[in-house]
């Protein structure tokens, strides 16, 4: 982690909504996801705020290196999003503890916010932890 990777650390995120990330697309094997609406899943929402806060830290680590996997997440989906809207994030790093960092986002559509909450992320050595995941695989059988 390089030292310029502290709190206040602000970053805004935009991404226009496909019809690929809406809820009958999160999982197309369930016969209930595909007769659902058809806007931004909570699922993808979660994985787009997880993006906004990796586009965010990529400057402050020796990419690809260094990396950060998700370890909790806290946010409410507070209004439906349709495909084509542009869903902007922002990402606001408030806590820096080790390689633990705390997150709080807010994501907005262009009309409503649409989720806020806070996210916890920890830096990894990509080698280290690919060795461990490819232990556990093995050890699995796999």
């Amino acid at each position: 982690m390089k030292n310029t990777l502290r709190p206040g650390l602000t970053y805004q995120f935009p991404f226009k909504v496909p019809p690929s990330k809406t809820v009958p697309h999160l999982y197309p094997e369930s016969e209930m996801f595909q007769q659902m609406p058809h806007v931004l899943a909570t699922g993808f929402m979660v994985g787009l705020m997880e993006w906004a806060c990796i586009e965010a830290l990529r400057p402050h680590l020796d990419w690809p290196n260094e990396q950060s996997l998700g370890t909790r997440v806290n946010f409410s989906h507070l209004a439906a999003t349709p495909p084509g809207l542009t869903v902007t994030v922002d990402v606001r790093l408030d806590e820096v503890e080790g390689r633990k960092l705390v997150f709080f986002l807010t994501a907005h559509d262009g009309v409503d916010k649409i989720a806020e909450g806070t996210h916890e992320r920890v830096v990894i050595d990509a080698a280290k932890f690919n060795a461990k995941v490819a232990e556990k695989s093995r050890a699995a059988g796999l």
